[in-house]
This record gives C-alpha cells, sequence and structure tokens, in this order.
C-alpha cells in the first residue's frame, strides 16, 4: 500500500506543479490571454507578476526535497489562489467551463497534500 500512495503522490505532484508552474509562467509572461483574463476579473495587470512569481516558487517548493514547513506554505497558497480564482470567476458570473480549471487546480493540489509522505510533512502525524 505504502508504493502505492507514492506513486499517487507523485503523480498528483507533479501534475500539479505543472499546471501552478506552467500558468505562473504565463502570468510572468504577462501573455495576452493572462492579461484579458485579469481584466476580465477585475484586477490590476501587476496582479500577474505576484501571482505568477509565487505560483513558480510554490511549484519549485513542493517538488523539492526537505522544507517541509516551506511545501506547507507552498500548499496553503495554491489553495488561497484557486479558491480566489474560482470565487473571482463567480463573482463575475462565469460559466463552469471558465471556473473549472481553478477547481481542477485544486482538487490536483488537495490530493497531493493529502498523499504526501511523512517525510515531507511538517508536523508530527501530518496534523498541526
Amino acid at each position: 500500500m505504502e508504493k502505492r500512495k507514492r506513486i499517487v503522490y507523485w503523480i498528483f505532484t507533479v501534475w500539479a506543479s505543472f499546471g501552478m508552474g506552467s500558468t505562473g509562467i504565463m502570468q510572468l509572461m504577462r501573455t495576452k490571454t493572462e492579461v484579458d483574463l485579469l481584466a476580465h476579473l477585475g484586477f490590476p495587470v501587476y496582479l500577474l507578476t505576484i501571482l505568477g512569481a509565487w505560483k513558480v516558487l510554490g511549484a519549485v517548493a513542493i517538488l523539492v526535497p526537505k522544507f517541509a514547513l516551506l511545501k506547507e506554505w507552498a500548499y496553503a497558497g495554491f489553495l488561497f489562489a484557486m479558491t480566489g480564482a474560482a470565487c473571482s470567476h463567480l463573482a463575475v458570473r462565469d460559466s463552469f467551463k471558465d471556473i473549472f480549471p481553478s477547481l481542477f487546480l485544486l482538487v490536483l493540489t488537495g490530493i497531493s497534500w493529502h498523499f504526501r509522505p511523512a517525510d515531507r510533512r511538517a508536523f508530527a502525524g501530518g496534523r498541526p
């Protein structure tokens, strides 16, 4: 069972990191799609730099060994970013297809967090 949990952990962690990291890079590059999306949601363009940098750094944090407390912060940041994104889409009455990517990344992040091995947990037993 332990081997299966590690496999699940790594699949979802790599997938979540890729999703967060790639969108973070697009935000740092200020692609037209990302700029238009933020304008549609009513946020200033400079927010792309902040979100993009934190997403890329968070993706790296959950992939590298050690630094368990930093990983907890990265997971929390992903939770805040993705719930904020989903709520922002809801606030402007976007359709489910626009909300889905945020929810999908939230689920990937949650599964990764849930299945993380003991050596990647900041607190004994995985709970604060």
